[in-house]
């Protein structure tokens, strides 16, 4: 399968199956592409590096059989990543991001994510400074900033996460990066507008898609005119 187009463009949605229906998975996965996702994002928990435990490669290998040609973004939560990356690009990821908290050398742990031939990502939490993304930002396809504390859906948006955005975007146009920047945590269609304005790419969002009555429209209100 192809690399996904990761350069800049129009917003893209990425509804988070993590508050997807897992019984009904597969049907989820096609109702939210029949909606206009543009990608899915998928949350790994480990229930070390963040309290809950959620899927592992047998359930991103699921979402890619339900869905072979949506973008599948692969968001490890976990302690130790570098032990699990090519099951989960054996798995069907296209894109593996992992946080920058959790790597003694997150530049060895992007290469191999590279050398795999799957889209390499970063991460940080809310409470960990920029800087501690700033020496590989010219290493990776995205940057992802969580917008809530990791390891629970449906938690509200951070505002002082709007300054984060901010701060990289302008760090990464100025330096002339390609990489994206994403945003996880509490994006609905009430502040979807001004994270899209602070230079999000693209905005996960879990429980403001599953939980809508209607799953086009919720993902139309999240991507607005961008």
């Amino acid at each position: 399968m192809p690399k996904p187009d990761m350069t800049r463009g129009p917003i893209r949605v990425a509804p988070s199956l993590l508050s997807c229906r897992f019984e009904i998975m597969a049907e989820e996965i096609a109702a939210v592409a029949e909606a206009g996702a543009d990608w899915l994002h998928f949350d790994v928990m480990d229930g070390h590096f963040v309290p809950n435990i959620s899927v592992g490669p047998l359930g991103v290998e699921a979402a890619r059989r339900a869905s072979p040609e949506l973008v599948l973004d692969v968001h490890l939560m976990i302690s130790e990543p570098d032990k699990y990356l090519e099951a989960f690009a054996g798995a069907g990821a296209d894109i593996l991001t992992v946080h920058v908290e959790t790597s003694p050398d997150i530049r060895r742990t992007l290469g191999r994510i590279r050398d795999l031939g799957v889209c390499a990502g970063v991460t940080l939490n809310p409470g960990t400074p920029l800087e501690a993304v700033e020496t590989v930002l010219g290493e990776v396809d995205m940057v992802l900033v969580m917008s809530v504390n990791p390891g629970f859906s449906g938690q509200s948006f951070i505002p002082a996460s709007l300054g984060r955005i901010r701060a990289l975007r302008e760090r990464i146009g100025r330096e002339g990066l390609p990489a994206l920047l994403e945003v996880d945590g509490g994006v609905k269609p009430g502040n979807a507008a001004e994270i899209r304005e602070a230079g999000a790419d693209i905005l996960a969002a879990g429980s403001a898609v599953y939980g809508a009555g209607d799953y086009a429209e919720a993902i139309r209100a999240i991507r607005g005119g961008g």
